[in-house]
Protein backbone atom coordinates (compact mmCIF):
# COMPACT_ATOMS: atom_id res chain seq x y z
CA UNK A 1 0.00 0.00 0.00
CA UNK A 2 1.01 3.19 -1.07
CA UNK A 3 1.82 5.82 1.53
CA UNK A 4 0.48 9.85 1.29
CA UNK A 5 2.18 13.02 2.73
CA UNK A 6 -0.29 15.85 3.50
CA UNK A 7 1.45 19.52 3.35
CA UNK A 8 -0.78 22.85 4.50
CA UNK A 9 0.11 26.12 2.94
CA UNK A 10 3.56 24.00 1.85
CA UNK A 11 4.49 22.47 4.74
CA UNK A 12 4.78 19.22 5.57
CA UNK A 13 2.20 18.21 8.55
CA UNK A 14 1.60 14.42 8.27
CA UNK A 15 0.64 11.10 6.48
CA UNK A 16 -2.07 8.44 5.50
CA UNK A 17 -2.02 5.50 3.90
CA UNK A 18 -5.70 6.74 2.59
CA UNK A 19 -6.39 2.51 3.24
CA UNK A 20 -10.01 3.25 2.46
CA UNK A 21 -12.26 4.69 -0.60
CA UNK A 22 -15.24 5.34 -2.61
CA UNK A 23 -14.18 5.14 -6.31
CA UNK A 24 -17.99 6.10 -7.99
CA UNK A 25 -17.47 9.42 -5.70
CA UNK A 26 -13.69 9.36 -6.28
CA UNK A 27 -12.81 9.95 -2.67
CA UNK A 28 -10.25 8.26 -0.79
CA UNK A 29 -9.68 8.56 3.21
CA UNK A 30 -8.06 6.86 5.78
CA UNK A 31 -6.36 7.31 8.96
CA UNK A 32 -4.43 11.10 9.89
CA UNK A 33 -0.83 10.39 11.38
CA UNK A 34 0.53 13.82 12.61
CA UNK A 35 4.04 14.53 12.18
CA UNK A 36 5.61 17.82 13.46
CA UNK A 37 4.46 20.50 11.47
CA UNK A 38 0.73 19.39 12.48
CA UNK A 39 0.95 20.79 16.05
CA UNK A 40 1.16 24.53 15.03
CA UNK A 41 -2.63 24.02 13.60
CA UNK A 42 -3.92 21.60 15.34
CA UNK A 43 -5.95 23.73 17.22
CA UNK A 44 -7.23 26.10 14.41
CA UNK A 45 -8.17 21.77 12.59
CA UNK A 46 -9.54 20.83 15.48
CA UNK A 47 -12.46 24.25 16.02
CA UNK A 48 -12.89 23.95 11.46
CA UNK A 49 -13.74 20.21 11.44
CA UNK A 50 -16.65 19.83 9.27
CA UNK A 51 -16.13 23.35 8.48
CA UNK A 52 -14.19 25.13 5.49
CA UNK A 53 -11.11 24.64 5.39
CA UNK A 54 -10.36 25.79 2.35
CA UNK A 55 -7.71 28.06 4.17
CA UNK A 56 -5.23 25.09 4.97
CA UNK A 57 -4.54 24.41 1.41
CA UNK A 58 -4.15 20.80 1.65
CA UNK A 59 -2.51 18.90 -0.34
CA UNK A 60 -2.04 15.42 -0.83
CA UNK A 61 1.09 13.36 -2.28
CA UNK A 62 2.22 9.84 -2.82
CA UNK A 63 5.61 9.56 -0.95
CA UNK A 64 8.43 10.59 -3.36
CA UNK A 65 5.76 10.90 -6.36
CA UNK A 66 3.03 13.54 -7.70
CA UNK A 67 0.51 15.45 -6.03
CA UNK A 68 -2.82 14.11 -6.32
CA UNK A 69 -5.19 15.99 -8.08
CA UNK A 70 -8.21 16.53 -6.81
CA UNK A 71 -11.33 18.82 -5.67
CA UNK A 72 -9.70 18.80 -2.14
CA UNK A 73 -8.49 17.56 0.94
CA UNK A 74 -9.77 17.76 4.58
CA UNK A 75 -8.67 16.48 8.25
CA UNK A 76 -11.26 15.50 10.77
CA UNK A 77 -9.68 15.67 14.41
CA UNK A 78 -11.48 14.46 17.02
CA UNK A 79 -8.65 13.16 19.29
CA UNK A 80 -9.23 15.43 21.65
CA UNK A 81 -12.12 13.49 22.81
CA UNK A 82 -11.33 10.13 21.34
CA UNK A 83 -7.59 9.69 21.27
CA UNK A 84 -4.73 10.14 19.40
CA UNK A 85 -5.94 8.05 16.41
CA UNK A 86 -9.01 9.84 16.13
CA UNK A 87 -7.73 11.70 13.05
CA UNK A 88 -8.71 11.20 10.03
CA UNK A 89 -8.03 12.76 5.81
CA UNK A 90 -10.38 12.94 3.24
CA UNK A 91 -9.49 13.57 -0.05
CA UNK A 92 -12.10 14.44 -2.48
CA UNK A 93 -12.71 14.81 -6.27
CA UNK A 94 -9.93 12.53 -7.50
CA UNK A 95 -9.92 12.93 -11.20
CA UNK A 96 -10.65 9.65 -13.24
CA UNK A 97 -8.95 7.83 -14.64
CA UNK A 98 -6.00 8.45 -11.85
CA UNK A 99 -8.22 7.30 -8.73
CA UNK A 100 -7.49 3.55 -10.70
CA UNK A 101 -4.38 4.08 -10.89
CA UNK A 102 -3.55 5.57 -7.86
CA UNK A 103 -5.90 3.50 -6.16
CA UNK A 104 -6.62 -0.12 -7.34
CA UNK A 105 -7.12 -1.84 -4.52
CA UNK A 106 -10.11 0.47 -3.80
CA UNK A 107 -11.48 -0.56 -7.20
CA UNK A 108 -10.85 -4.06 -6.87
CA UNK A 109 -12.87 -4.13 -3.27
CA UNK A 110 -15.72 -1.67 -4.71
CA UNK A 111 -15.72 -4.16 -8.06
CA UNK A 112 -16.22 -7.44 -5.69
CA UNK A 113 -19.39 -6.32 -3.58
CA UNK A 114 -21.07 -6.74 -7.15
CA UNK A 115 -19.93 -10.15 -7.86
CA UNK A 116 -22.45 -12.94 -6.66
Amino acid sequence: MLRFEVFSNGQPIGWSDLELGDPPMGVAFGVFVPGPGYFSIQEQVRASTQHDQRHFNFRVRMVGGEEIRASGASIADYSADCGADAMELVVLGIEYPAYGEIFPEHVERYKRQFDA
